[in-house]
């Protein structure tokens, strides 16, 4: 399909605030104080010191007042009793107006901005500063803070810089060891995420294992004729000389992010990242182009460094099977074959698998505390495939995952979705009872289709952003507040200081802006003035705090080849915390809203059920009666044919997600099978014998066929797989596009201290 062509659907309209919950790209749119204390190579544990007040005044005057009565022993009592007043008097006179004005207002502002205890004194349930990890740091450090030096795996080096009291935590005779921390406003990884008062800050690592044009666009400028991950699978693929290939993917996922990346997100302040993946980490079918069952070993390696850094993880389902929006990061530009059109069930089929194999891997006790957040679709399209067949797949899912994870607090993930770009009232009320499911939305002014042409650099401080900062708060914040009463827990999982459409292929290849002015200033950062970042910085300011819990996306943009720069700095939270547009220290945003004259209001209270409380996984029986899986009704099928609506057969091979392998420890441990709940031997969905399937991505025109391999499939008995086992292999599969074996995936390896 030609990327200029309209969407297959339209987001729907829901009033003038939630207009810009648009997609991310649009491409087919027709128009503190530390209180940890580090020395630089820090091996000792990093627990608080309480150093003790000892050169203070009132210890001066304490001796003074000792030398005094040593040489005049026979004075009075009472003047060594007024002595101790005078030290009285004065200790309140230093102390009350220093707490008062300075450590008083500095620990309610603290407070304020993390929304929990920020003292930062423990190191939650486990021990700091054992073992021996960093094995060949100067110091033989597990753990540090501020200024310590980190050695990676390739054996360079970096110093760590948090000066939020966070610290890393490393021991490979204790790999799973979930102590750290990124701040001391953020509870380590093995405590409890308070979803009432802890606030998420965090990024997207968007453009790694999910390859988008504006975020690596030195493949798209090097494959003129792609447009989207699949046509750039095939370029690649077809390009046979020296630097070609596919495997040209996996140098991108060892390099892209490094450890030093999550490192530095820790040290910005934040303390989340949303991890966007793909479903052919998992395995590929015959025909989809893409590099199979390879990056997985990658994405192991970044929920390893996460735990290192104390950073959790929103990991994110980022393409589906046939695509559930058409747009580019959903694997190929196009067509909604997902819960759409002729194959639109088949696929839901794949799709459930897929969460499902994701689901076991995560949890696992290994990643629990890691990964406490499992988005299950990226911005499924509402407007084509319907609210009603939506809703009965969210709960097939849910179902599925609780049946798996068990129901309350601590079993599983949280389960995220997004709102459709329907706007996040469209979910109030959304399945009452449900066990711990959270709303995504994505807020964008950028892909409104407006000219956006609004002055943004109009001065410093207050006058700074122009309508733009007060434009996000009114379009946000009243609505996401709204939702957290209505609905629960709601998080922008994606947001950016990109107020207008301006990037180097920002909305596809090869792209065309609606802003309204001239997009060269917003391509190239290093012409940016004074008012411009401030401008920049105050709308991002105002859309953190209007939505409280969030994603920027994304942490980072490649440079382009043409000018060796980002051409979507906007889009780069790490390019704007180096060059001042980005805050460094995202809680300089609380109260940005109310600055501006914008009320928010919220009671502060999830129900109990909303957080896997006392009511959590009881559903009311007229929600699950009404929302019947497998779906009676999918858009663009007629009623008549959906009998004969082509399916897949429970009877496959299960591909199961492996462990990393652990080498060289002291101790034996216990890494995980990949796969939590023993009791679920469902085989995977799989091609009946001897059916003919349209094209699962190109199927919209394609017509229902009338034979078996329809509806009637579906009520196939299910086969059990009676053991679901890994195979430890070492090195990373590759892969031509067209393997269809459900085989468990390669491992990968911790390097370890031998």
């Amino acid at each position: 399909m030609d990327q200029h062509s309209p969407a297959p659907g339209r987001p729907l309209s829901v009033g003038e605030g939630e207009r810009f919950l648009e997609p991310r790209a649009s491409f087919l749119d027709s128009n503190a104080e530390n209180s940890l204390h580090s020395s630089p190579n820090n091996s000792s544990p990093l627990l608080a010191l309480n150093k003790p007040e000892s050169d203070g005044p009132e210890h001066q005057l304490q001796a003074d007042n000792n030398a005094v009565a040593t040489k005049r022993r026979r004075r009075p009592v009472i003047l060594a009793l007024i002595g101790f007043s005078i030290l009285a008097i004065v200790v309140l006179a230093v102390i009350l107006p220093v707490y008062f004005k300075v450590i008083k207002p500095k620990n309610d502002q603290s407070n304020l901005s993390s929304g929990s205890d920020s003292s930062g004194s423990s190191a939650g349930n486990g021990s700091v500063g054992t073992g021996s990890g960093n094995p060949t740091s100067p110091s033989g450090a597990t753990s540090g803070g501020d200024g310590s030096q980190i050695i990676a795996e390739d054996g360079t080096k970096f110093t760590y810089k948090n000066s939020f009291g966070g610290y890393w935590v490393y021991d490979p005779n204790d790999p799973f060891n979930n102590a750290a921390r990124p701040n001391n406003w953020t509870p380590p990884l093995n405590t409890s995420w308070d979803w009432t008062n802890d606030r998420i800050y965090g990024v997207n690592l968007g453009g790694l294992f999910v390859i988008e044009p504006f975020i690596t666009p030195s493949f798209f400028e090097k494959y003129s004729s792609a447009v989207d991950e699949w046509s750039l699978s095939e370029a690649m693929t077809a390009d046979t000389s020296s630097g070609g290939g596919l495997n040209q993917l996996e140098d991108h996922y060892n390099t892209f992010i490094t450890e030093q990346d999550i490192a530095e997100i820790a040290g910005a302040g934040l303390n989340w990242i949303r991890l966007p993946i793909p479903f052919w980490a998992i395995e590929v079918w015959p025909g989809e182009p893409f590099l199979a069952k390879t990056s997985w070993k990658y994405i192991l390696r970044i929920l390893g460094w996460a735990r290192k850094y104390g950073i959790r993880v929103n990991l994110d389902l980022h393409t589906i099977p046939g695509s559930q929006n058409g747009y580019n990061h959903s694997g190929k530009l196009g067509q909604v074959n997902f819960m759409n059109g002729v194959m639109g069930l088949a696929n839901a089929q794949r799709t459930l698998s897929y969460i499902r194999i994701i689901t076991e891997f995560i949890t696992q006790e290994e990643y629990l505390d890691v990964v406490p957040m499992f988005g299950i679709i990226n911005e499924a399209l509402l407007s084509t495939i319907g609210k009603d067949q939506l809703t009965a797949f969210y709960l097939e899912a849910h179902d599925m995952i609780r049946g798996i994870t068990g129901l309350g607090e601590g079993h599983g993930p949280f389960i995220s979705i997004h709102d459709g770009f329907a706007g996040v009232t469209t979910w109030d009320g959304f399945l009452v009872g449900s066990d711990r499911i959270n709303l995504d939305t994505h807020p964008y002014f950028a892909f409104s289709g407006d000219p956006n042409d609004s002055p943004i650099a109009t001065g410093l401080g207050a006058d700074a952003g122009g309508i733009w900062p007060a434009q996000a708060c009114n379009a946000w914040g009243p609505g996401i507040n709204s939702s957290r009463s209505t609905f629960g827990v709601t998080v922008a999982g994606e947001f950016s200081a990109g107020y207008n459409d301006c990037g180097l292929f920002l909305k596809g290849v090869p792209g065309s802006s609606t802003y309204g002015g001239n997009c060269d200033l917003w391509q190239d950062a290093s012409t940016w003035n004074a008012t411009v970042k401030a401008g920049v910085k105050a709308f991002a300011l105002a859309s953190m705090d209007a939505m409280q819990n969030w994603f920027f996306w994304t942490w980072k943009i490649g440079n382009s080849t043409a000018n060796n720069r980002v051409e979507s700095p906007l889009w780069s939270y790490k390019l704007g915390y180096e060059n001042g547009w980005i805050p460094t220290d995202p809680r300089e945003a609380v109260g940005m809203c109310a600055s501006l004259g914008v009320s928010k209001s919220w009671d502060q209270k999830f129900e109990s059920w909303q957080t896997g409380g006392v009511g959590a996984g009881t559903i009311a029986a007229a929600s699950t009666a009404e929302y019947v899986w497998p779906l009676t009704q999918v858009s663009g099928v007629p009623a008549a044919q959906m009998a004969f609506i082509p399916t897949y057969t429970p009877t496959g091979s299960v591909a199961t997600l492996p462990p990393p392998t652990l080498t060289a420890t002291t101790k034996s441990i216990s890494e995980g099978n990949g796969w939590f709940d023993s009791s679920d031997t469902t085989s995977a969905p799989t091609a009946i014998a001897g059916c003919s399937y349209p094209d699962a991505w190109n199927a919209i025109d394609a017509t229902v066929p009338t034979s078996v391999c329809g509806g009637g499939a579906a009520t196939t008995p299910v086969v059990t797989t009676p053991a679901l086992t890994t195979t430890a292999l070492t090195t990373p599969a590759t892969s031509t596009g067209t393997d269809s074996d459900a085989t468990t995936l390669p491992t990968t390896t911790i390097p370890t201290k031998n």
